[in-house]
Parts: C-alpha cells; sequence; structure tokens
C-alpha cells in the first residue's frame, strides 16, 4: 500500500518508560528525537511501567489517532514483573494485529527479557515476521551496562537515546523510502 507524503503522516508511538523517555531530559527522550529527524510529529503514548497488557487495554486511544505508522516497544515490564513470556507475546501479537487491522504500518521494537541474555529475540523476530512489521531488534544492544549511554540500570540516558533515535530513524527512513 503506498504511503502518505511524510508531511501528511500520522506516526503513534505507544509504549512503557522506554517510549515515555524516563532518564533523558525534555526533548532528549527518542521519539523526540526522531520527530525532529523526520520533521513529522509524533504523538507519544508511552507511559512508565506499562506492560504489554496495559497496552492493550488503552489500545483504542491510539487507533483513534487513525495512526499510518505505530512506532510499538513494550515487554520489558513484562519480564520485570515475571508474566509469562506466552502472555507477553500474545498480547504483543494482539497489539499488532489490531494496529494492522485499523491500516497502521506497525514498526515493532524489540527489547531483552532480562539483564542477563536475551530470551525474548526469538519471539520478537517470530512475531515480526508473522505480522509483517517493520522490526528494529534488542534495542539496548550495546547500551545496558554502560554508564556513559544510561540513567540507570534500565532506562537510557540522553546519549543513549540519541542512539537509539538513530536506529529507528535509519529503519523508518529506510521503510519510508521504499513506501
Amino acid at each position: 500500500m503506498p504511503i502518505k507524503p511524510l508531511k501528511d503522516l500520522t506516526i503513534v508511538a505507544v509504549g512503557d518508560s522506554l517510549v515515555e523517555g524516563y532518564g533523558a531530559t525534555e526533548k532528549q527522550d527518542f521519539i523526540s528525537l526522531v520527530s525532529l529527524k523526520l520533521g513529522v510529529p509524533i504523538l507519544n503514548y508511552g507511559i512508565s511501567g506499562n506492560t504489554s497488557n496495559d497496552v492493550l487495554a488503552r489500545l483504542e486511544s491510539v487507533t483513534e489517532e487513525k495512526p499510518d505508522i505505530t512506532i510499538l516497544l513494550v515487554g520489558g515490564n513484562d519480564a520485570l514483573r515475571k508474566v509469562s513470556k506466552e502472555q507477553t507475546f500474545s498480547n504483543i501479537t494482539t497489539i499488532i494485529n489490531r494496529l494492522q487491522t485499523k491500516g497502521s504500518m506497525v514498526a515493532l521494537i524489540g527489547i531483552q527479557g532480562g539483564l542477563i541474555g536475551n530470551d525474548y529475540q526469538k519471539e520478537f523476530d517470530r512475531i515480526a515476521k508473522e505480522t509483517r512489521s517493520l522490526y528494529i531488534p534488542d534495542i539496548l544492544d550495546g547500551l545496558i551496562g554502560n554508564p556513559k549511554y544510561m540513567s540507570d540500570a534500565i532506562h537510557p540516558n540522553n546519549a543513549g537515546y540519541a542512539i537509539i533515535a538513530e536506529k529507528v530513524y535509519q529503519e523508518l527512513s529506510i521503510y519510508l523510502l521504499k513506501n
């Protein structure tokens, strides 16, 4: 499906504290930075502490915006709260399917399922393939554990969010050029 001109796109980001920008100073979160790079406003529906179930429960407010593109980053709080992988990825699949049914292209951003190792990678890979979502894997790779990029053990600082923004911007740019 051909996409609208960039200036006419509605882009929404939904997820947890990483989407909200916890740990960044004002306008230095990755959503604000991607918005600046694209020259298009991105509506930020990130809420600290949200699990995949929370995002699913409030998804109607996102779909009411009629997003052409939805940036989805969720699952970290599920892992921290020991929500089963099956439930987490069932919710993520349902979120993606509902967004796609409403006409939104989903940019799925993967995260680790724990601070040690990445037991979520295979599931994110599988879901991205099955739903044909744009996929940006393990967004905190290279940042976790490096105080240069982190405000705490889980959340990036301005420098970390700038790296995330560049990764997301690159993938969205490639997608937009193809469409």
